[in-house]
C-alpha cells in the first residue's frame, strides 16, 4: 500500500518514511504543499493515505486538504501537527481530515492508527485481500499463504509480491519494479532486483506444484499460472 508523508522538518520526515518503510509500506516523501499536490493530483497509482503536516512552506497543510478533497480525492488524511489547540483539531476535521494526531507522537500509535484508517477506507474497489491461483495475500495483517501455508516475508519481499499481485499478468520491466518498491532509478549494474526476485521465488515458488513468478528475458517479470499453457 502507496503512502505519502508531507512533513518539512528533514528528521521528522526521515523517521517516519524509514519507520513506515519498514513497516512494509511503500512511501512518498515530500516537504511542501505545492508538492503533495503536484504528486497527488498527477501520480498514476493513487495514495491510500496521506499524512499532513500543517506548518508547511508555501501553502499550509490546511489549504493542501481543501485542494485535494474539491479536488475529489478521497483517501484518508492523517494531520500529524505540533498545532495541538482543541480549535486547530476541531478545523483539521471539519475540512475533511480523517484523523488528527500531535506531536510529539509515539511511532506505535502513529502505525496503529495508520492501519485503522486504512482498514476504515477499504472497499469493494479496493480489497483488502489480493488473490492469484492458490496463493493469497491479506494487506492489512500482512500475511501471505499459498495452499494454506503460511508464508513469512520481509517488507522488500512483501511490497514486490503486493505489486506482482495489484498487476497480475503484466511484463513487469526491472525500471518499474525498482521506482515502485525501491523508490529509485534503475540501475543495470545491480542485481538487487534479480536477488530479491530469487528469494521470492524460494518462499512462494519452490515448495509448491506450480511456479508463478515467470521471467521474460530480456523484458521483466510477471505472476502467471503457465502450468495451463503446458501439454
Amino acid at each position: 500500500m502507496k503512502l505519502l508523508i508531507v512533513e518539512d522538518e528533514q528528521k521528522t520526515g526521515n523517521y517516519l518514511k524509514q519507520g513506515l518503510q519498514e513497516s512494509g509500506f511503500n512511501v512518498d516523501l515530500v516537504r511542501s504543499g505545492t508538492d503533495a499536490i503536484h504528486l497527488v493530483l498527477t501520480e498514476v497509482d493513487q495514495y491510500d493515505l496521506v499524512i499532513l503536516d500543517v506548518m508547511l512552506p508555501g501553502l499550509n497543510g490546511w489549504k493542501v486538504l481543501e485542494v485535494l478533497r474539491g479536488s475529489g480525492k478521497d483517501m484518508p488524511v492523517l494531520f500529524l501537527t505540533a498545532c495541538d489547540q482543541v480549535d486547530d483539531r476541531v478545523k483539521g476535521l471539519e475540512i475533511g481530515a480523517d484523523d488528527y494526531l500531535v506531536k510529539p507522537f509515539a511511532f506505535s500509535e502513529l502505525l496503529a492508527r495508520v492501519r485503522t484508517l486504512m482498514r476504515r477506507s477499504c472497499n469493494k474497489s479496493d480489497p483488502t485481500v489480493l488473490i492469484f491461483k492458490d496463493l493469497e495475500m491479506d494487506l492489512l495483517r500482512r500475511r501471505v499463504r499459498r495452499n494454506g501455508h503460511r508464508i513469512e516475508l520481509t517488507a522488500k519481499e512483501f511490497s514486490l509480491l503486493e505489486l506482482f499481485m495489484r498487476r497480475q499478468g503484466e511484463i513487469l520491466p526491472r525500471s518499474l519494479i525498482a521506482s515502485q518498491v525501491w523508490d529509485m532509478n534503475f540501475d543495470s549494474d545491480t542485481n538487487v532486483i534479480d536477488v530479491a526476485i530469487k528469494r521470492l521465488r524460494t518462499k512462494v515458488d519452490e515448495p509448491f506444484g506450480s511456479k508463478l513468478i515467470q521471467t521474460y528475458r530480456g523484458m521483466g517479470y510477471t505472476l502467471e499460472d503457465t502450468s495451463s499453457h503446458e501439454t
